[in-house]
């Protein structure tokens, strides 16, 4: 059986939180200048490509969504959908 590569991934990159040790090694890199300081990103501050596929298939989604439904599916979530509404007040 071949041996498989670790895969070290830069944590900028991967999608995942870093834990603690990933952080704190992150941390030593940047004090000791071997790294670019990370800056956080500003409140609402959004990736332009994440909107951009988001909006794709929200403009789209709804509309598939209640072609492909019986009309006694449709009524069930518009009677579902006005119960959660007035629940609320």
């Amino acid at each position: 059986m071949p041996k498989r590569k670790p895969s070290f991934k830069d944590p900028d990159e991967s999608k995942l939180r870093e834990d603690v040790a990933e952080t704190a090694f992150r941390v030593l890199q940047e004090a000791i200048g071997e790294r670019p300081k990370t800056k956080p990103g500003e409140p609402g501050e959004k990736n332009p490509e994440a909107v951009k596929r988001g909006k794709t298939g929200g403009l789209k989604g709804g509309k598939a969504r209640v072609a492909s439904l019986s009309e006694e599916e449709r009524r069930e979530a518009a009677r579902l959908a006005a119960r959660a509404r007035w629940k609320k007040s």
